[in-house]
């Protein structure tokens, strides 16, 4: 049986308390469950037992090597459902001074941000498959600035996203 989705992240940080009160803040994720040096993270609306799982190590550890001098994962990526949420995104992680990019992928509309302990994670809104046109998928070859305004006005604000692989079946 193939796997279906990811269930939770587990990430160790600096601080417990200082990432948990990021991650509140930036993307709306409740304590669901805590004890001394971890906490258990959940998403609003998601139906997992948690989506994150924080474990303190101190604030003596070093930055991650990952993807410098050493093998590790690069980010972690969240949905949202639609461009509106999106920009309040944007606008929450810019507020915090941890936005660090964003991107048109085509298919995917992606903001990127640094943790308190600078952990890059990805924050997404999929195009739906309804809307993928050959255009879209010729334009995936090409990574370019993301440009909300116009996007909102091309897709509309509340359109909701597709969910996982927004890929019509017709070209897989």
């Amino acid at each position: 049986m193939p796997v279906q989705r990811l269930n939770h992240a587990v990430l160790y940080v600096r601080d417990v308390e200082r990432s948990v009160a990021f991650y509140r803040e930036a993307l709306g994720f409740e304590v669901v469950m805590g004890m001394p040096g971890a906490a258990f993270l959940q998403a609003e609306g998601s139906s997992n037992d948690h989506d994150l799982g924080l474990f303190e190590i101190g604030a003596q550890a070093g930055p991650s090597p990952a993807g410098r001098s050493t093998v590790g994962l690069y980010h972690l990526a969240w949905e949202v459902d639609t461009l509106d949420e999106l920009e309040r995104v944007a606008s929450k992680l810019r507020e915090l001074g941890a936005l660090v990019g964003a991107s048109d992928h085509s298919t995917t509309k992606a903001l990127y941000a640094h943790d308190p302990d600078g952990l890059e994670f990805e924050v997404s809104w999929l195009l739906p498959a309804s809307l993928i046109t050959e255009e879209v998928l010729a334009a995936r070859a090409t990574v370019r600035p993301l440009d909300l305004a116009a996007d909102k006005e091309r897709y509309g604000s509340q359109t909701r996203g597709g969910l996982g692989v927004s890929i019509p079946a017709e070209y897989t």
